[in-house]
């Protein structure tokens, strides 16, 4: 495919699940092949819903998506299908490349190597790491060999050197991608391109550059309409000010007045609404469980996969109040594995106290119920406190992270990936748990709230065992011990 040969193209295209739910409004622009294009946008704006709208996964209500009839389309989306995880690896390739056993093979060989993913064919896909998931979702779509490649949020998962690999095999692919991340330095590395949905206008707006570039064309627009909209307010205040004085005078001063008010209506017609950024959610606390057992919990050993077989290893870890544990090692090692096993009480060698009260969140969300609606699911964690809170502070702490009255009716299930993640977080802080256990909490996360998640976390008064790839957001987070499967 001929290169800067537009390969889609939004005319005038609005989408919306609901007369009250609207995500895109009257949306125009194009993209031209061999691009690498970020598409940005506040959680829930609506940005895995426009790759769907280039799949044709769905429709719009008005206006046109064209997409070049000659171009190959491959997604890589966030999220394991339920449906996929009982098969083999060879299984979960052949859906994507329906040709004889032994191409499938050879080109999936190729596929695993380019993501840095080395597992036997038979190993089901049930059990691999999130971060092994991750690789094996992208390696799905690159064995289609797509003219265009979508990705959502592919570093979710990705422990370091797995973000490094698939940064620089981005950097090298020599046809289209458009990826929706909210790691910065992620996006900085390859595009030279932005899509920002507004969740407020419901437009998109396009900027050439990289992700850095667009952040400080954003800002000086801001900057410039905010100084303009300042010069035309002190404009308006003069000139009230004038009309009344003249008003009270009589006569022709009254005309004066007059003239006055219709250069108020000029000067505030000229007002440019300014783009609203993304918003941050609030600081926040999670209290901790008021009657805190004394012993909190004990390993006495634990296993990790080593060469695609689970070692039981010895260990000495006593975790009490106050006490922050990192648990690190390189993705399929076994970390989200044992973790789960801590918050579940099925993990031999462990004992947790039956008073304590464990705060999960899970990087996958499976501990939230999908056909809840959101004030539901937060309605049970306040009840699972035990302690008599308001409906008025659990609407407040839903307001503090962006959970809307229209949010609170959804259902869990229909939300997305970082909205489900601000829920996890909004049900911990009801919860008042004695024990975080967290796994991969930046996860879908927008950026923006990250360091407010982090003080968060960094003030916890309980004990926490926290799972994370991310070296920034664990650095802003207190830190006692740390566990290493690999020792």
């Amino acid at each position: 495919m001929a290169n800067n040969e537009t390969i889609i193209r939004f005319q005038d295209v609005t989408y919306h699940y609901s007369h009250d739910k609207v995500i895109l409004e009257e949306v125009s622009f194009s993209v031209r092949s061999g691009t690498k294009v970020a598409l940005m946008g506040q959680n829930g704006a609506g940005k895995s819903t426009l790759f769907k709208l280039i799949t044709r996964t769905l429709r719009p209500n008005s206006g046109e998506v064209i997409v070049n009839k000659q171009m190959s389309v491959a997604t890589a989306f966030q999220v394991m299908p339920i449906a996929d995880l009982s098969l083999s690896i060879l299984e979960y390739f052949q859906q994507y490349c329906q040709q004889e056993p032994h191409v499938v093979k050879s080109r999936m060989a190729a596929v695993l190597d380019a993501v840095n993913l080395k597992v036997p064919s038979d190993k089901l896909v049930k059990d691999m790491s999130g971060g092994q998931q991750a690789r094996l979702l992208l390696a799905a779509a690159l064995i289609q060999d797509p003219d265009l490649l979508l990705l959502d949020e592919p570093t979710n998962n990705l422990d370091a050197a797995g973000i490094a690999h698939l940064t620089v095999f981005l950097m090298g692919y020599p046809k289209s991608v458009m990826v929706i991340s909210h790691d910065a330095d992620f996006l900085n590395a390859f595009t030279e391109g932005v899509l920002y949905l507004d969740s407020h206008t419901r437009k998109i707006e396009q900027y050439a550059g990289n992700y850095l570039d667009v952040v400080e064309q954003i800002q000086a627009r801001i900057d410039k309409e905010n100084r303009a909209n300042a010069q035309r307010a002190k404009g308006i205040q003069e000139n009230k000010d004038k009309a009344n004085f003249f008003a009270h005078k009589g006569g022709k001063m009254r005309n004066v007045a007059k003239k006055m008010r219709e250069k108020i209506d000029v000067l505030e017609s000229e007002k440019v609404e300014v783009r609203k950024e993304d918003k941050t959610i609030r600081p926040f606390q999670i209290p901790v469980q008021a009657n805190f057992p004394l012993d909190v919990l004990k390993i006495t050993s634990f296993e990790a996969m080593v060469d695609h077989e689970r070692v039981t290893k010895p260990a000495d870890i006593i975790l009490m109040k106050g006490r922050h544990l990192q648990i690190i090692g390189p993705n399929g090692i076994g970390k989200s594995t044992l973790i789960e096993r801590m918050a579940t009480g099925e993990l031999p060698g462990l004992r947790l106290p039956a008073t304590l009260r464990v705060g999960y969140y899970r990087q996958d969300f499976t501990t939230l119920n999908f056909e809840e609606t959101v004030y539901q699911s937060l309605t049970n964690a306040m009840l699972q406190s035990g302690t008599n809170m308001s409906e008025e502070h659990l609407r407040s702490v839903a307001s503090g992270f962006l959970l809307s009255k229209d949010a609170l009716k959804a259902t869990i299930g229909s939300l997305s990936e970082g909205q489900k993640g601000l829920v996890a977080f909004a049900r911990l802080v009801l919860l008042q748990p004695g024990l975080l256990i967290l796994d991969e909490p930046t996860n879908h996360i927008n950026f923006r709230h990250l360091p407010v998640i982090a003080s968060a976390l960094d003030s916890f008064q309980g004990a926490m065992i926290l799972v994370s790839h991310v070296p920034d957001f664990v650095a802003q987070v207190r830190i006692d011990d740390v566990l290493d499967l690999e020792r």
